[in-house]
């Protein structure tokens, strides 16, 4: 099964261009994401991975400069918090 995954995942990359592809929230892309997991650790990690990603990149996330540390962050629709190292360039160049 886990290569199945590594299957569907190859073949988006062929057959959607990047042009194409929903822009992502995060800076390692959904599908190398779940990518990278599911080749390391197995096919129910690698579903974990992407059932995290498919629920929190999507509308309702919001960037935010943290009024206490001073960092950019980014808060999720489940209200996971994401720090600077981990948020798509194009959303932390808006917030500076």
């Amino acid at each position: 099964m886990k290569y199945f995954i590594l299957l569907i995942i190859r073949l988006y990359w062929i057959l959607i261009p990047k042009s194409k592809r929903k822009k992502c929230i995060f800076r390692k892309s959904c599908s190398n994401y779940v990518f990278e997991i599911t080749q390391k650790e197995g096919f129910i990690n690698g579903l974990k991975a992407f059932r995290f990603r498919y629920n929190n990149c999507r509308n309702g996330f919001q960037v935010f400069k943290n009024p206490v540390t001073n960092k950019i962050q980014l808060i999720l629709p489940s209200l996971v918090i994401v720090e600077k190292e981990e948020i798509a360039e194009r959303l932390i160049e808006n917030q500076v």
